[in-house]
């Protein structure tokens, strides 16, 4: 059975993310609803909706007044049509820890959250309030939604950014989590906590120092090729909203090519985890390599043209040889303590991929020269 879901405040930033998730659900229908749209198209699509996600709101408006107006007056236009039309329609409601604070946002937010709990008091329909922190992910608007969206927008396009309070700690919830939690509400496998709030249940605790030290390092990471460590959730969450403000016409960078009488050869993408990634063409009939590392493991991958690699154990006489081709891609370990060289044995130029576990040091380079 298909379910039809509406989303008022559809083109906001939650709103956006919630309706593309929405539209990926075969057994969902969507309504959204925005700004350019009258009341009488609400009230067309209330009498449609099986459920609300009610994410229409102020939070940034020329004068306090409006506060009120865009968030309880407009929650009263909402449940004053439903009532109207009969209905007990489950709605979710996107409300602010601010509900809490003694301010003009969070006094319109416990306004709406009130009316609503009223609502579905008196109707007995269910509600789920979410009373989020602060929300961070892509198609967040810069100076309007969140400090992270602004700081990842200045950063990622060389404007200066001003902290005045570093140390300073957020809490944090990314937009993915929130969504799912939402998604969750539609299939009735959420229920509000003891104090009748809904939450979402992964939440960063982070302070601001800590969150421009991560944006600079990843925007830094496309001018050195050193990634940041993204083995946490947070790390992980923070490079892909940062990624997504990148300037349209900066997605790209380029790579410092070595090239010689041999061909060329670039590194890639670094890290003090994994190592470092770099690409290499060979011209037919050059040999590459020639060396041993005590410690340094490699891979070669050769992805385009033939070669022959070729490996002696230091100290010893047997060879062992491995005929590549990027016909058939084939992964060629290289141990630490094996000399060895990869040549070009075909008619056209040959496209490596090595990968080595530890980023290349000039002052340590741990490459001791011992034809195989």
């Amino acid at each position: 059975m298909i379910r039809t879901v509406l989303v008022t405040g559809a083109s906001g930033f939650i709103g956006k993310n919630l309706c593309s998730a929405l539209e990926q659900k075969r057994n969902l229908k969507l309504l959204p609803y925005g700004r350019e749209d009258n009341v009488e198209t609400l009230a067309v699509y209330l009498e449609q909706a099986d459920f609300i996600f009610h994410l229409a709101g102020v939070n940034r408006p020329q004068s306090p007044e409006e506060y009120d107006e865009g968030n309880r007056g407009f929650t009263d236009i909402l449940l004053s049509l439903i009532e109207q039309q009969g209905k007990r329609t489950p709605i979710a409601f996107a409300s602010s820890i601010q509900a809490a604070l003694d301010n003009a946002y969070g006094a319109s937010k416990r306004a709406a959250e009130a009316a609503l709990f009223e609502w579905s008091r008196k109707n007995h329909a269910p509600v789920y309030i979410y009373r989020l922190p602060n929300v961070f992910g892509k198609w967040s608007k810069p100076n309007y939604n969140s400090v992270i969206a602004t700081f990842c927008h200045n950063i990622s396009h060389g404007i200066p950014i001003e902290i005045h309070h570093p140390l300073n700690e957020l809490t944090l919830v990314y937009i993915d989590d929130v969504i799912h939690e939402f998604l969750q509400t539609v299939n009735e496998l959420t229920s509000p906590d003891e104090d009748g709030f809904c939450y979402v249940s992964k939440r960063y605790q982070v302070t601001l120092q800590q969150i421009v030290n991560l944006l600079y390092s990843f925007d830094q990471s496309r001018k050195h090729l050193v990634m940041p460590d993204l083995k946490g959730d947070f790390e992980r969450k923070l490079f892909a909203t940062y990624t997504s403000y990148l300037p349209e016409d900066e997605f790209d960078y380029s790579l410092d090519m070595k090239e010689d009488a041999r061909g060329w050869l670039a590194e890639f993408i670094k890290s003090k985890e994994f190592g470092q990634i770099f690409i290499s063409r060979t011209k037919p009939g050059i040999t590459r390599g020639n060396h041993w590392h005590h410690t340094k493991v490699e891979k070669f991958l050769v992805v385009d043209g033939e070669g022959l690699i070729r490996l002696k154990k230091v100290g010893s006489n047997d060879l062992i040889t491995y005929n590549v081709s990027g016909r058939q891609l084939k992964v060629v370990d290289i141990p630490a303590g094996y000399t060895h060289s990869i040549t070009n044995t075909g008619s056209r130029d040959m496209i490596t991929l090595f990968w080595a576990n530890q980023v290349f040091d000039p002052e340590q380079p741990d490459t001791y020269y011992l034809e195989v």
